[in-house]
């Protein structure tokens, strides 16, 4: 099965045309603003209310949480598990090489001298290395463009990338990346994906039947 990238574009317009803009934004304000002026207008604002929120946000970039879906998917069709389950490891592992040759400090060390001025939510472990990209950020826009890839409803790509963004907003408003890490951490995580879908996908193997069954159709 032939498919070219422009193929998967057109398929995911819901999801890229509202993202780009929102590249577009974040590009404005990298711009426009200096690295720290960008973390102190997250850290700055805060509430109660968003503080019990964002853990439970940021954990859906939890790996974890993309092989869960890969376990599911797994009973119903194995090409979609196999998808799903091997652009997270594609995208996480080169992230992490990614991480390791940078070795960019994170919040905690970064501002080291000035953490009276920083908030901190309660019970979060702050982390102080590897900050660039963020890893949350790269596999919740790589688990959502392959979500959307299955998905017969392609405008469910607006909701799918808002809940990507939130996500890497809330690495940022939890204080374990900066709005870098996370903006490339959005890129790293599109672009990958896309190739890895153009290319894995196209393999003649995934579309046998065989590989469309799952572990439901043995019982």
């Amino acid at each position: 099965m032939n498919k070219r990238i422009t193929d998967i574009l057109y398929g995911i317009r819901f999801f890229l045309v509202p993202y780009l803009i929102l590249l577009a934004f974040c590009l404005f304000v990298k711009w426009n603003f200096t690295k720290d002026e960008i973390y102190f207008a997250v850290n700055t604002r805060h509430s109660e209310s968003l503080d019990n929120i964002a853990p439970y946000v940021t954990d859906i970039g939890n790996g974890w949480t993309t092989v869960i879906i890969s376990l599911i998917l797994l009973m119903f069709s194995y090409r979609k598990a196999f998808l799903l389950a091997s652009s997270y490891a594609i995208t996480s592992l080169l992230a992490q090489v990614v991480k390791f040759m940078f070795d960019a400090p994170r919040p905690k060390l970064y501002f080291a001298n000035r953490l009276n001025g920083i908030y901190f939510v309660k019970g979060t472990e702050q982390l102080s290395f590897h900050s660039f990209p963020s890893g949350h950020t790269v596999t919740a826009f790589s688990t959502a463009i392959v979500i959307l890839y299955f998905l017969r409803n392609k405008r469910m790509g607006l909701p799918l990338l808002l809940v990507a963004a939130c996500v890497g907003y809330s690495r940022m408003y939890l204080s374990q990346h900066f709005f870098e890490d996370v903006t490339i951490g959005s890129i790293f995580g599109f672009v990958l994906t896309i190739v890895w879908i153009n290319w894995i996908d196209s393999k003649k193997f995934l579309h046998t039947k065989k590989w469309n069954e799952g572990l439901i159709d043995l019982l």
